[in-house]
């Protein structure tokens, strides 16, 4: 007999093969979710590969907002014989494992809760294994208490293509899903379905991913221009833009080379395109030259970097925070630059549409740093924030006498583009005078410098400061930036310690002068980060001389979760 209630926060874990049609179903159940009103989270993790192998996703569903990955698993469905195995560090006692017999066999009722189900029999009574899937979402949406109707529509939505006897089936598929639940409940043998608060105020929530975000940001951004060749995790932000492009008068190209892909990219951005390049550290790696030419010829572009673990092809499809280093010092020479790191989907899309701005007006490239956790989390927002958003434009109109690289007090040069006015517009990727002929002039080459310095200057006046979250008499510091916001702040929720602080960076270079004050206030400094050298934390370091006392890091390709956070950062509190 299985009896669960009161729940607020259940996670629910979907664990099989690539072509077992997982995501279909993660889509499907959480819309369900939301529209039935409940928040939710969803992440994936996944191999490097079309078809086999093992995948998972893991989807929150509460009563208040979730938006974090965790260890802990409340409803299991196996797909195939390795799910088990695969999760077997995250299955307990309490976890319900729901599925066929020749999947679940291999743990024990001591293990944990187990309900046998004949997916693949009931299936094919229904029209084939095709839709085990299906009837297994209506299992665990019954389970939940979400509205039928609201599936009956989705299902409708989603199979429209597919004809009217594919929709039949799928709706009769879910329907066998509810009727099973149901008759377990009646017989006593499902004492209760699992009781979760339902929210009216989130049924119109709008469910974004990382991915969506950014391609969003870069639109609100006024990005004409588009260059990418595909590589994960960044490879979504290029198809969706491509998919949208005729809506918003873009040009998306997906090229032949990240060579090719920065080059035209600053090519479009000399012709006075709004520009903009997804790639990831590979790619990336092969862009350091035309990054270079961007510092030297001062054309506006943005890059999204999408962090896997390296080197090399490394872990393609896996997570980590390894690249700051790379971003930071890219390029021969030096030359200012802006680097930010969402934590949040709403940070995602609002550091992108900030960063076309700031390229814009400083004419130094802006870098947006993600990860395959951000990209691939999705979770449910009541709307983005378009109110204060403005897209700011730079461009002036030249003159007969027009120097593109004049020098003045800021450091700025007042920027035209080719056919507008009567100047000359020039770039050259040589040092070069006030009108961009090349020159070896050491008096020139110094004033060159020292415009870029005055640059630099000016962009910390803008630089955005770190979020604090905490008592203001903490002794103890956390410090973080990127994918790792929404894992700290729950695993800090968890620890509910006055002695706690939280200080989040989404800007990561410059550095804003604000954080030397937070830094020698505290008594014990403590970094967390997702890579084997804490880059960030030799990054403060660097920049404010006082060390962290404690590194907390991950490098395994696979996302801290809130529970292993906890359980870090209680070591080092009681002095384990």
């Amino acid at each position: 007999m299985i009896n669960r209630n009161n729940f607020e926060d259940i996670s629910i874990v979907l664990c099989g093969a690539a072509g077992q049609g997982i995501q279909t179903v993660e889509v499907l159940l959480t819309k369900t979710l939301k529209k039935s009103g409940y928040y939710v989270f969803a992440t994936r993790e996944y191999m490097s590969r079309v078809r086999g192998g093992i995948n998972s996703t893991t989807i929150r569903v509460s009563s208040k907002q979730v938006r974090a990955f965790v260890d802990k698993i409340d409803i299991l469905i196996p797909l195939n014989k390795k799910a088990i195995f695969h999760l077997k560090d995250r299955i307990s006692s309490n976890t319900l494992i729901v599925g066929e017999k020749k999947y679940i066999e291999i743990i024990s009722k001591k293990e944990s809760e187990i309900l046998e189900i004949p997916f693949t029999e009931i299936s094919n009574k229904v029209g084939g294994t095709i839709y085990t899937n299906i009837i297994a979402l209506g299992v665990i949406l019954c389970m939940l208490q979400a509205e039928r109707s609201i599936l009956h529509d989705l299902l409708k939505e989603n199979f429209s293509t597919k004809g009217q006897e594919i929709i039949n089936n799928n709706i009769k598929a879910a329907n066998k899903g509810y009727e099973i639940i149901e008759e377990l409940i009646q017989s006593g043998r499902f004492v209760k379905k699992f009781d979760i608060e339902k929210i009216q105020d989130i049924m119109n929530d709008y469910i974004i991913d990382g991915t969506q975000a950014i391609a969003l940001g870069a639109i609100a951004g006024g990005c004409n221009f588009v260059c990418f060749y595909p590589m994960a995790p960044s490879t979504g932000i290029g198809t969706f833009l491509a998919q949208h492009a005729l809506e918003f008068d873009m040009i998306v190209d997906q090229t032949e080379d990240e060579i090719s892909a920065i080059n035209k990219t600053l090519g479009a951005s000399y012709a006075g395109a709004r520009s903009f390049v997804s790639t990831s550290g590979g790619g990336f790696s092969l862009m350091t030259e035309g990054v270079s030419l961007a510092g030297m010829t001062e054309l506006p572009i943005v890059m999204v970097v999408g962090q896997r673990p390296g080197p090399a092809t490394g872990m393609p499809t896996r997570t980590c925070q390894e690249d700051i280093e790379l971003v930071l010092h890219a390029g021969a020479g030096w030359f200012p630059r802006i680097i930010f790191s969402p934590g949040t989907i709403e940070d995602a899309f609002k550091l992108t549409q900030k960063a076309f701005n700031l390229t814009q007006k400083f004419h130094v490239p802006v870098f947006i740093l993600t990860d395959q956790y951000l990209v691939d989390s999705y979770y449910n927002i009541h709307s983005l924030d378009l109110k204060s958003l403005e897209i700011v434009k730079n461009i002036v109109k030249t003159d007969e006498d027009y120097e593109r690289y004049r020098f003045t007090e800021s450091g700025v040069s007042p920027r035209g583009i080719p056919g507008y006015g009567e100047g000359l517009v020039d770039a050259d990727s040589h040092t070069h005078d006030e009108f961009g002929q090349i020159t070896e002039d050491p008096i020139i080459r110094k004033k060159t410098v020292d415009k870029r310095f005055k640059k630099l200057e000016l962009i910390k006046k803008e630089t955005i400061p770190p979020e604090f979250y905490g008592s203001n008499d903490f002794k103890y510091l956390i410090v973080s930036w990127g994918s790792n916001f929404y894992l700290i702040k729950e695993a800090l929720e968890r620890l509910d310690r006055d002695d706690i602080a939280f200080l989040f960076f989404k800007q990561i270079y410059p550095i804003h002068e604000s954080v030397l004050d937070y830094l020698i206030k505290a008594e014990i400094k403590i970094s967390i980060e997702q890579n084997p050298t804490g880059q960030f934390a030799k990054l403060l370091e660097n920049e404010t001389h006082i060390n962290m006392n404690h590194r907390i890091l991950k490098y395994s390709g696979y996302v801290f979760s809130v529970e292993e956070i906890v359980e870090k950062l209680k070591k080092i509190i009681e002095g384990i």
